[in-house]
């Protein structure tokens, strides 16, 4: 067995390597958000929204050189023969306090030696990020009762507009923008033109990465394919052979548009059962590919009212390229309301029911309609509302 104390002195090497050259050009508001006073800490977010700069962010903020600080990746294969009570013990014992680690779910045994850690290790603190699809609430009761858990997102409209043009625009609630849209709206116009940024955000502004310099398409491409053939694959333990199986039924759900999924059809395209279409149907909502839109009351594994892409980046990627305006419009909407609200379909004449019963119709610029006053009126290409009419924009900025 190899000598763990040069072992633990190779990853602080690495450790202090990457804290050094991380360099975060966007700081997460979840950074503020987090009680990090907790012992047990987990982050979920889909594959490219920067869990691993998060935590490099995080040590380098909080700890600098600071050797009681220590990220660690599951990914690396001294875990697949040394067992994660081991490495945190003698971490311990050398004066840790903080455990950072990278790609929780690529560990077997995730959960009992997370659960050996917190109860052997009184002193230690684990912050751990993982796959969107990961249990670590509902269905784990290994960890339920001790872990909290947080989500990291993609980049909402307000942080790429920040980031684009050098503002520090705070986020706002939905209430705030509801009854007081005019006013916010007035603060940000007098800084930047908000409608010359967001068709790039909806193009291309949800995922980090498109700051890199590789090709953004190619990169997110890559990442989708890692969403099913790992976090989905891997986590629910599915058979490699089905892999095409969900793809093309992501595929086919993407060209199909947000409508209601005719789930025979689907599943006679893809040669399985109706019950395994909404499985995977559910799969590809938890990995972060699609967005499911029920009638309030209804849930899975009922047949949902309509399926949109999670994001609107995600809609460009399928070839051939037809993305109709009003449907990039839904899914930006579904996307920035779902982290804080419920979205149910909404009734004639509106796109969504929000929460217990907001009406919202969501407007491209040559939509005609007859004004409600019980509706919200979402509208694109306005830069400052009035009463019920809202800039769409505007709901970029809820976080």
């Amino acid at each position: 067995m190899p000598d763990l104390s040069a072992i633990m002195e190779a990853f602080y090497r690495t450790h202090q390597h990457l804290v050094e050259h991380t360099h975060a050009p966007i700081r997460r508001n979840l950074m503020d958000e987090i009680d990090w006073n907790d012992r047990l800490i987990g982050i979920k977010g889909t594959r490219g929204v920067g869990k691993t700069t998060f935590l490099l962010q995080y040590a380098k903020e909080k700890f600098g050189s600071d050797r009681s600080c220590l990220y660690i990746n599951m990914n690396n294969f001294y875990f697949s023969q040394c067992s994660l009570v081991t490495f945190a013990g003698e971490f311990v014992k050398k004066g840790g306090k903080v455990l950072l680690i990278d790609q929780m779910f690529k560990y077997p045994n995730w959960s009992n030696d997370l659960r050996t850690c917190y109860e052997s290790y009184p002193n230690l603190k684990i912050v751990f990020t993982g796959s969107s699809v990961m249990r670590l609430k509902e269905e784990n009761p290994v960890l339920r009762d001790i872990v909290k858990v947080y989500y990291l997102r993609g980049l909402s409209f307000r942080e790429y507009l920040n980031q684009q043009s050098g503002n520090h625009f705070p986020a706002y609630t939905l209430d705030e923008i509801l009854n007081n849209h005019e006013q916010i709206a007035r603060s940000i116009l007098r800084e930047v033109k908000p409608l010359n940024f967001l068709h790039d955000y909806l193009h291309h502004g949800f995922y980090p990465f498109y700051l890199e310099k590789r090709n953004f398409s190619e990169n997110l491409l890559k990442t989708m394919n890692m969403m099913i053939e790992v976090d989905i694959l891997l986590i629910k333990q599915i058979e490699l052979k089905y892999l095409s199986k969900i793809k093309k039924l992501l595929y086919l759900l993407a060209v199909d548009g947000p409508v209601a999924p005719n789930v025979s059809q689907l599943a006679t395209e893809i040669q399985t059962s109706r019950a395994t279409v909404m499985n995977y149907i559910k799969y590809l909502e938890d990995a972060r590919l699609i967005n499911t839109v029920y009638p309030k009351g209804e849930k899975f594994p009922k047949k949902p009212s309509k399926v949109i892409m999670h994001n609107s980046n995600l809609m460009y990627s399928f070839y051939p390229v037809k993305v109709e305006q009003q449907d990039v419009l839904d899914t930006f909407f579904m996307n920035t309301m779902y982290k804080d609200h419920k979205l149910y379909k909404g009734d004639k004449g509106t796109s969504f029911l929000v929460d217990e019963g907001l009406h919202f119709r969501i407007c491209t610029e040559d939509c005609k309609f007859k004004n409600n006053p019980n509706v919200y009126y979402a509208l694109h290409k306005l830069e400052l509302g009035h009463g019920n009419l809202i800039p769409l924009w505007l709901f970029g900025f809820l976080y």
